[in-house]
């Protein structure tokens, strides 16, 4: 599983990317701009990722706009639904709003809420086939 987590919270970060190596490659963004960036390389090479985990509320390009990005790239590149990279919104808990704006246009797979629980996020990923 190759896995994008996109977090400018150090501690949130380093506890997501920590969790998922366990089960693959995982690389890193602190904003939209870079996640996009690398994304867009990542199809360029033909490995896309499966997974990423967005932050919703960051700077320079929010979780939102991002998660908009990257659903656009996938069809202009013709991503089939059943190919397209996996979505995690993560959020504190008192932005339930903006996750379940995301969730409910069904641009994201499922969503996290921090402080982050390692038991969610595997379920998460065995829900989504990503891992058994």
């Amino acid at each position: 599983m190759k896995t994008l987590v996109v977090e400018d919270d150090f501690l949130a970060r380093a506890l997501l990317s920590t969790l998922i190596s366990e089960y693959g490659q995982c690389h890193i963004a602190v904003n939209g701009k870079e996640a996009i960036e690398a994304i867009e390389r990542a199809y360029d090479e033909g490995e896309p990722y499966d997974l990423v985990c967005l932050d919703i509320n960051m700077p320079v390009m929010d979780g939102q706009e991002t998660l908009l990005l990257l659903r656009k790239m996938e069809e202009e590149r013709h991503v089939s639904l059943a190919d397209a990279t996996k979505v995690i919104m993560v959020t504190a808990v008192d932005d339930s709003k903006n996750m379940m704006k995301a969730f409910r246009q069904g641009q994201c797979e499922g969503y996290l809420t921090k402080p982050l629980d390692r038991a969610k996020l595997i379920d998460h990923l065995k829900n989504l086939d990503l891992i058994e």
